[in-house]
């Protein structure tokens, strides 16, 4: 090991020697021409040199040289003493003319070797023409020429410029802004500097600390010191024409005084510098950014140029409940700062915490450079092996002009079973689970309906139709028919005669039971006259005549005027007349007073059945029984045996995997002429299954134009849209729609329509106990209740035709190609392209000529496309 320390250190000794025996040159790199500078040559070491030999070659006049010298620094560190001589050879030159020149080598002997310098390339430039100032001092070649005493200092004098190292770049390409100053003058320093805000951009400052560094700079064959005074890299945030404001400077300027007193002292001791303060500023520049193109993969990450991408775990052994990091470096050359998080799929028992993220940006480089790096903290839970699957990374490659997609490798890992058994003499207490919510893994659309539904024929709602208005007049009528029937009642009620009419027989049943009493105890007399009594006050009670008017005439006529038969009137004559006989005749025995009983008793009976009244309201019947045959289904029931062949069919090529043929089974039964939901629903699902994003979202929008409420068809419908292309934000709307919209998709347009039905009988209900109450406070409940129930009934009947009208509309479509341009006017020719539409967007459709439609999107614009382009909903 020692040797091995002893042999580096001499190789270090060598090369620091080596690098000692160099003979170095000191001179400008740009001089004007007529310009005096200063060429230096400096060997440093512990032996003089001699023999130094030198010569200007051509393009340059030796003014004066050489001038030796030496100089000795001695410094000690720690205790250490380090001594440096340096050796320096100076020479002013002339340029004679304008070009590029070489200077060559000089050569001189140390300890009998010969070191040389380094040729050198010095441009010399006309400098506008005008010869420059000469100086004198050592420092002369670090200034340019400057106005003469007295004069004032034109724009050309000193100037800021914003330099862009690309005036037209993509949406998040990163672009080097240089602010530079350039000056012809001496500056003595700044005051009130304002810069841009960068408006539009992401904006970062790479402007080195320290002191501004001035260097000479050709502009336009003439010499001017420069110095950058603020350098930033810019990312554009959106497209179009984006202009960066004016940055300003105050600068304070020395300026030449001369006295112009008359005494040659005076110009001699007067000469002086005065500070003249002036503002300089940039110009506006516009900067043109084009959009990114379409089709980003899923995996775009917002990078724009070129990167890659690794993966890496910061353990190589896990076990269960250890935390541990996934680290993801994306690097490269873009905009690294603005590099968003790749997606990484976990294994589903590993809880991922918060991603970190960590930049390292070279800023040496414009800050266009470098890597970010993401650490993605995750405890697994669960023991055995385990891959996280390739982490994926898309970026936009300006050179290419297309979208990249890189890709790490699969990660395996093992994790062990952790230590979690109660240790020998210690108690132990099992470990605490901490409970944590059901992470969703994926998304995916919804089954189908699998159920064969009851279609109906197209374009058939419930309300507006035949059946609706009809049940509706009968609800009418109904109310007006019970309304009667009470009024009918309460008269009934308020008649006394017809009152005692309707009692006469209840009456003498109660007479008959008193006979009865008398005939169980065989007492003759008292027997026939409560036999006699029943009969006589039935008759009078029926027939309303007082008991004076009974005579055997009236008795007959009357009944025969009811309609009693002959033979029940002479069957009553023989009742009454076996009563007044029984009065004066011994008595008869007990069976012929049970026989007269009998007989009495069937005579009242058949009486009161032949006279009472039986019509009953054939229109109330006819109604009754034509109310179960008007209440529709919501769906047609005509769904026959090969509906149902051609669903089943469908349903089991689709659980095959049979896509294509389950939606044409689920197609032909639509083309028959039937429709529900779930088919609508259901030909969506296949559609999207076999990657016709476009024909799903048609179909859907199809589903919930027929049942607004159908989850299951909203609910996938989202799952599509997340697979389109296009976001277009739709304009919002007066929130009392949106909250009345959302309430009529609760149900569809037919059970919106049972439901007003419903709610208008309840109305008529309400109205019948306010017109046939009799106490005031049912009046006033059933008159605003009655009020309540019609206004609900409007709204439910508003809904289900409200839903109707929009299903029959025939002005919104979806975009079928993969891309169609809006122009601005039916033409293929003259028109601008405005936007690009991709397939699956929604349309309005205002206008149509020709082979043209005027289509509308949800944000407002407007614009001219083919028809054949999109399919109406």
């Amino acid at each position: 090991m020692k040797k091995i320390t002893a042999i580096f250190a001499a190789l270090m000794l060598i090369c620091s020697a080596a690098a000692a025996q160099t003979l170095k040159v000191d001179a400008p790199n740009l001089v004007a021409t007529g310009e005096n500078f200063n060429v230096t040559f400096v060997w440093e070491g512990e032996n003089k040199p001699g023999d130094f030999s030198w010569t200007p070659g051509s393009g340059f006049q030796l003014v004066w040289g050489p001038q030796t010298g030496s100089s000795t620094s001695i410094s000690i560190v720690n205790g250490k003493q380090t001594r440096s001589v340096k050796y320096t050879y100076t020479y002013i030159l002339c340029a004679d003319a304008a070009g590029k020149f070489t200077l060559p080598s000089a050569s001189c002997t140390v300890k009998g070797e010969t070191v040389s310098s380094q040729p050198l390339q010095i441009e010399v430039v006309s400098n506008g023409g005008a010869s420059s100032r000469q100086q004198q001092d050592d420092d002369s070649a670090e200034t340019a020429s400057e106005p003469a005493a007295g004069t004032s200092i034109s724009d050309s004098d000193i100037y800021l410029r914003l330099h862009l190292s690309k005036t037209n770049p993509v949406v998040g390409e990163p672009v080097t802004a240089t602010l530079k100053l350039y000056q012809r003058v001496d500056i003595a320093g700044f005051d009130d500097a304002r810069f841009p805000n960068f408006d539009g951009f992401w904006s970062q400052d790479l402007t080195p600390q320290g002191d501004i560094q001035f260097k000479r700079e050709n502009v336009n064959d003439r010499i001017y010191n420069t110095a950058v005074i603020r350098k930033y890299v810019l990312i554009p945030q959106k497209s179009g024409n984006i202009t960066i404001d004016p940055a300003e400077l105050v600068c304070r300027i020395y300026v030449r005084t001369k006295s112009r007193g008359g005494s040659i002292f005076d110009s001699f001791f007067d000469d002086g510098y005065t500070t003249v303060r002036r503002r300089v500023s940039t110009s506006p520049v516009t900067m043109r950014v084009s959009a990114l193109p379409a089709g980003a993969p899923a995996s775009f990450g917002g990078g724009v140029g070129k990167f890659d991408i690794s993966a890496r775990l910061n353990r190589d052994s896990l076990t269960t409940h250890e935390a541990a990091s996934l680290f993801i470096t994306v690097s490269g050359k873009g905009n690294v700062s603005l590099v968003e998080a790749p997606k990484v799929s976990f294994p589903p028992d590993f809880e991922v915490y918060d991603t970190k993220a960590k930049e390292s940006v070279d800023k040496g480089n414009g800050g266009i450079s470098g890597s970010k790096t993401y650490e993605y903290p995750f405890i697994p839970r669960s023991h055995g092996d385990f891959t996280i699957p390739a982490v994926e990374y898309s970026y936009y490659d300006i050179s290419a002009g297309r979208y990249v997609t890189k890709r790490t490798d699969p990660i395996e890992l093992h994790v062990a079973q952790g230590n979690e058994s109660p240790q020998a003499g210690l108690d132990w207490s099992a470990p605490s689970v901490s409970k944590k919510g059901v992470k969703n893994l994926g998304e995916d659309i919804r089954f189908i309906s699998v159920k064969v539904p009851q279609f109906r024929e197209k374009d058939s709602f419930f309300v507006l139709s035949a059946g609706f208005w009809l049940i509706l007049l009968s609800l009418v009528a109904l109310a007006c028919l019970v309304y009667l029937l009470f009024r009918k009642l309460a008269a009934r009620r308020a008649d006394v005669a017809g009152m005692k009419t309707r009692k006469a027989t209840k009456k003498a049943l109660k007479r008959l039971r008193a006979a009865e009493t008398y005939l169980k105890s065989n007492v003759y007399g008292a027997f026939y006259e409560e036999l006699y009594k029943a009969m006589t006050g039935f008759i009078s009670d029926k027939l309303n005549m007082p008991v004076a008017s009974l005579s055997r005439e009236n008795i007959s006529a009357r009944l025969r005027e009811a309609g009693v038969t002959d033979e029940l009137v002479a069957d009553l004559e023989g009742i009454l007349d076996a009563c007044e006989f029984a009065r004066y005749a011994p008595a008869t025995g007990h069976d012929a007073m049970a026989a007269h009983y009998e007989k009495a008793a069937s005579i009242i009976s058949a009486i009161d059945s032949t006279m009472k009244n039986k019509k009953v309201s054939k229109s109330a019947g006819a109604m009754l029984l034509l109310l179960p045959l008007l209440i529709p289904s919501v769906c047609d029931a005509r769904t026959d045996a090969g509906l149902d062949s051609l669903w089943n069919s469908a349903a089991a090529s689709y659980a095959d995997g049979r896509w294509e043929d389950a939606a044409a089974s689920w197609t032909a039964i639509y083309d028959a002429g039937y429709e529900s939901p779930e088919l609508y629903c259901n030909i969506a699902d296949a559609h999207f299954r076999n990657s016709e994003v476009e024909k799903s979202i048609l179909w859907y929008e199809r589903a919930l134009k027929l049942d607004p409420s159908y989850d299951d068809a909203r609910y996938n419908m989202g799952v599509a849209d997340s697979r389109i292309i296009d976001d277009i934000e739709a304009v919002p709307q007066f929130f009392l729609r949106t909250w009345m919209r959302r309430l009529s998709y609760k149900i569809d347009s037919g059970a919106w329509a049972v439901t007003s039905l419903v709610l208008f009988a309840l109305t008529l209900a309400l109205i019948l106990v306010f017109l046939l109450s009799a106490r005031r406070a049912w009046r006033m409940t059933g008159f605003f209740s009655a009020i309540a129930a019609l206004i609900l009934s409007l709204f439910a009947f508003g809904f289900s035709a409200s839903q109707r009208a929009y299903s029959l509309r025939n002005d919104r479509a979806v975009v079928m190609a993969p891309v169609v341009s809006a122009k601005s006017s039916p033409s293929d020719g003259s028109a601008t392209d405005l936007f690009v539409l991709h397939g699956g967007t929604r349309l309005k459709v205002i206008d149509k000529v020709g082979d043209w439609s005027n289509v509308e999107l949800t944000d407002g614009r407007q614009g001219w496309v083919k028809t054949s382009s999109f399919e109406i909903i």
